[in-house]
């Protein structure tokens, strides 16, 4: 009884979605407990990490020369390892609490393409951060856990998961992944696509924040009959002074359509490669769509008129893979095939 009683008291387990733009910690038996920002603050002069997270992304394009505020993470993998370390500590002292004595077992989420440096690379930031144990699992695979989609089936499942840094495709049958393929191209790369958009057609210059602003607010895969407007505030390139201009969905529709032939792209090169009797399985489930960018309006539709195969979107799209690492390390033993790392 004591035993069982230690047990439950220190045996901290946390899933980490550790990711280029947002970064989401989930514990078994409380669910989702941090979502921030992957931010840091980084003073110039003596390299010390001013802030992280939320505080840090608030000074995005508002610091002194003196202040760089940017994520560490890049296209899904470590940019920084130094200042990913730190963003990992501050997150897990952050879950686990200032006085917690026990060191957790962590399970982190890594693009489909990643390589076996980059995956050491993100074990070994994890164990210095302060994790006893650390597993790595490839996103499409936790995407599909956290999706409540049974990957140990003998059936063909695709996930899309859109993340910031990257879009991760995969095929999952019997727990494993049949066919993926893994492009750079997501949520950061439609930001630039419309802060681009919007200094060439404007003159304005924008920043990161304001082109995801406009995003979220008026932004859609395909052309819209009813459109949405918003106001952009940015600086005048020709003044040099402040002013404000009116754009419409079909506008961003427009801008961002070269980022999305190539998530497009991907999604085709994959279901050419799938089996036909798990192309078959697909056509019936449909393509499952997670992560955040993937809740752009009417992506599932653009998916469905490009490929023929019926998108759905994922019950919180937001959380699948910060859910599915949850999941995983409730379930090691059922999923420890799916485990690729640990040490």
């Amino acid at each position: 009884m004591i035993y069982l009683l230690y047990m439950a008291l220190f045996s901290r387990k946390l899933g980490i979605d550790l990711g280029t733009a947002n970064t989401l910690v989930f514990m078994p038996g409380k669910g989702i407990i941090l979502n921030e920002p992957s931010v840091v603050a980084v003073s110039e002069q003596d390299n010390k990490i001013l802030a992280i997270g939320f505080e840090a992304k608030n000074m995005i394009g508002k610091t002194p020369d003196s202040i760089i505020a940017y994520r560490p993470m890049k296209d899904g993998v470590i940019a920084d390892y130094r200042v990913t370390e730190a963003m990992l500590k501050y997150f897990i002292n952050k879950a686990m609490g200032k006085f917690s004595l026990f060191k957790p077992d962590v399970m982190v989420s890594v693009p489909a393409g990643v390589t076996s440096t980059e995956r050491r690379a993100v074990v070994e930031a994890a164990i210095k951060a302060g994790a006893r144990n650390a597993y790595v699992v490839k996103e499409p695979i936790l995407a599909a856990i956290g999706a409540g989609i049974p990957i140990h089936e003998s059936k063909g499942h695709m996930i899309v998961d859109i993340g910031g840094g990257t879009t991760d495709v995969a095929v999952i049958s019997l727990g494993g992944i049949v066919s993926s393929k893994s492009v750079k191209f997501a949520g950061n790369k439609i930001d630039q696509a419309i802060a681009d958009y919007i200094k060439k057609t404007f003159n304005l210059a924008i920043g990161d924040r304001t082109a995801e602003e406009v995003k979220i607010k008026i932004g859609a895969a395909v052309l819209l009959e009813e459109e949405l407007h918003a106001t952009i505030k940015g600086r005048d390139f020709v003044q040099g002074l402040p002013r404000s201009a009116q754009v419409s969905t079909n506008e961003i529709v427009k801008a961002i359509d070269g980022e999305l032939k190539q998530m497009i792209k991907a999604i085709k090169d994959v279901l050419q490669e799938t089996p036909p009797e798990l192309a078959s399985d697909i056509i019936d489930h449909g393509i499952i769509m997670t992560g955040g960018s993937s809740q752009l309006r009417n992506f599932t539709d653009l998916v469905y008129r490009k490929t023929g195969v019926k998108a759905v979107l994922a019950e919180d799209a937001l959380y699948c893979v910060a859910k599915g690492t949850g999941i995983a390390l409730e379930h090691l033993d059922v999923y420890k095939k799916t485990v690729l790392s640990k040490k």
